[in-house]
């Protein structure tokens, strides 16, 4: 990759999990009468024919790992896991009301914190409680997050049986100094141990998630984690950029300096050497710094033309009504986002007052709503077009002007009512993405909020 575009496109920049992106949310104007009123028009159109997602947010680890940005309480009480995952039910319950049918989920995922940091009995008890008021499509996917020193067999057995068939473990490096600095210290043989017994049981996809641009990380590095992750041969591959954003609180990254943080080129040189190391052992490269077998269903569904992305990363199924539970979890009725509280003991008097634990959100306008499609269409198929009269805006010919300069340096190209991001453009397709983030052209933050794009 040419230096001098890596210097002059490396700047501060949404991932675009969503649009439009928090920062940007209309607190304000926003309330819960309109989040549940947006989520119930999303249900009544789409349950019956796609069903929904649902993310439940399990917020406690052991430790604090200092390369994560998501919610967590770092605590060794195991007694929190209980009244945790009853509140869970209570809130699962709140919107079971709401909807006023029976839901029929089509993607169940748990995230964190560390869901593993729950004993197996515990989310068993999790998953029954929600299964017992709904149902479950044709083609349903569950899938959890694994930390792979305390995922134990009989968690993998125990969600198996559930019906989980896809786990994630985060491996993130595998050399001593970069574990150390980012206090996530597992050795080489607790990933393999997880990775074949949740082979040997029968999970049919199992991915590893690895960082780049992670403190004191070099080339070396890189090349070492993907040497041994090869091993392996996860069926896909979560390669993505660390985020370094010191200024955030609570997230433990003023624990080393900057300078000990590679960025710009160093740092791309991280992701060609991994991409082109996972390329040659056949992974295919699946929207934005994921990778895949072709075995996989999150390459059918790019082969399909089906491939989605929301707040979970990219998936490969769409719904468009997904529920958020538990402490800061987001929800999105692709009509509005709701996000709940981020406090405990706040979500727990809200739930227990039979409040839907929401505290802010945004509401899609027409023009929200059309960007939001451009942008999807970029991040997971590298291009958009407004042939369609439905996908203009009167911002167009703006956007287009603030795209000429990446024109020139062959990072996309435009057609008649369309433009595709190049492969040499690949890179940089978050760059793409902020020229139609309208409202980040009308308004640039004053104040560090996103980490670089490169």
């Amino acid at each position: 990759m040419c230096n001098s575009l890596v210097n002059k496109y490396n700047v501060a920049g949404p991932r675009y999990t969503s649009y439009p992106t928090v920062p940007y949310w209309n607190n304000d104007t926003f309330s819960l009468k309109q989040w549940k009123a947006s989520l119930s028009k999303s249900f009544n159109e789409s349950n019956a024919s796609e069903g929904i997602s649902l993310y439940i947010h399990l917020p406690f680890c052991e430790q604090m790992c200092t390369f994560c940005g998501c919610n967590k309480r770092i605590t060794k009480r195991h007694d929190v896991e209980l009244p945790y995952i009853k509140a869970v039910l209570k809130e699962w319950n709140l919107y079971c009301d709401l909807l006023k049918g029976r839901p029929n989920i089509k993607e169940l995922h748990l995230g964190g914190g560390t869901p593993t940091f729950f004993s197996s009995e515990n989310l068993e008890f999790l998953i029954k409680g929600i299964l017992r008021k709904a149902n479950l499509t044709e083609q349903h996917e569950f899938s959890f997050e694994g930390h792979p020193n305390n995922t134990t067999r009989e968690h993998l057995q125990t969600l198996y049986n559930l019906g989980f068939r896809r786990v994630s473990f985060g491996v993130q490096d595998y050399n001593d100094t970069v574990q150390k600095a980012i206090h996530r210290v597992q050795p080489f043989s607790k990933v393999q141990e997880v990775t074949l017994a949740a082979r040997a049981i029968g999970y049919t996809s199992v991915g590893h998630d690895i960082i780049f641009g992670l403190p004191f990380q070099t080339k070396a590095h890189v090349a070492k984690t993907i040497e041994l992750t090869k091993t392996l041969m996860p069926d896909r591959i979560a390669f993505y950029s660390y985020a370094h954003v010191p200024w955030l609180k609570g997230n433990g990254q003023r624990g080393y300096k900057d300078e000990d943080v590679p960025t710009g080129i160093l740092k791309r040189e991280q992701y060609e050497l991994g991409k082109a190391m996972l390329s040659e052992a056949g992974y295919v490269e699946i929207g934005m710094d994921h990778f895949a077998l072709q075995t996989d269903s999150l390459y059918h569904a790019m082969q399909n033309n089906t491939l989605h992305r929301n707040f979970m990363g990219y998936t490969a199924s769409k719904t468009q009504a997904m529920i958020g539970l538990g402490v800061s979890s987001i929800s999105d009725s692709w009509y509005g986002f709701g996000q709940n509280v981020k406090g405990i003991e706040e979500y727990y008097h809200l739930v227990n007052q039979g409040i839907i634990p929401v505290y802010r959100g945004h509401i899609l306008n027409t023009e929200d709503l059309i960007v939001r499609q451009h942008i999807l269409n970029l991040m997971c198929h590298f291009e958009t077009f407004w042939s369609d009269t439905s996908l203009k805006i009167d911002q167009l010919k703006d956007i287009v002007f603030h795209l000429r300069e990446m024109e020139a340096d062959g990072l996309v190209e435009f057609y008649k009512e369309g433009l595709k991001v190049t492969e040499k453009g690949h890179p940089f397709v978050r760059n793409v993405c902020m020229a139609f983030d309208v409202l980040l052209q009308r308004k640039q933050p004053s104040t560090r909020l996103f980490s670089m794009t490169i």
